[in-house]
């Protein structure tokens, strides 16, 4: 005869029981991030920015409430542009959204990509 005792030893882990607010809780806690996918997007426009010497440094922060992509042309100044996602706007105006140093909301959106379009040049007239 095997006696387990009141202790978990031996027993399947799935018979825990982990309350429901406690593992909510713990989910809430972490940290909001970019995707990979959204990452290579950001860094592709900031490569392109830095080979034409705009752009030198970039910080990338993860907050509860939002993960920030800042970009610098010196890293003493202030930020010239943050590419910023809130994932508690996703729903309603979109989760990224591009700021000027200024904090004027340049664009903001539900995708990236139509977010980032914010960066691209506009063509030149070339005459003969």
């Amino acid at each position: 005869m095997t006696d387990h005792g009141t202790g978990a030893e031996g027993k399947d882990d799935s018979a825990i029981l982990i309350p429901l607010h406690e593992r909510r809780r713990e989910r809430d806690e972490l940290p909001v991030t970019f995707h990979r996918r959204e990452l290579d997007q950001i860094l592709k426009i900031y490569g392109t920015m830095v080979a034409a010497g705009e752009w030198r440094d970039y910080a990338i922060d993860h907050l509860r409430d939002r993960a920030v992509f800042s970009v610098f042309r010196r890293t003493s100044e202030v930020p010239l542009y943050q590419i910023v996602k809130t994932p508690a706007l996703a729903r309603r105006q979109g989760a990224f959204s591009v700021v000027a140093a200024s904090g004027v909301i340049l664009k903001r959106g539900h995708e990236l990509g139509r977010v980032l379009a914010v960066f691209d040049k506009p063509l030149k007239l070339v005459g003969t």
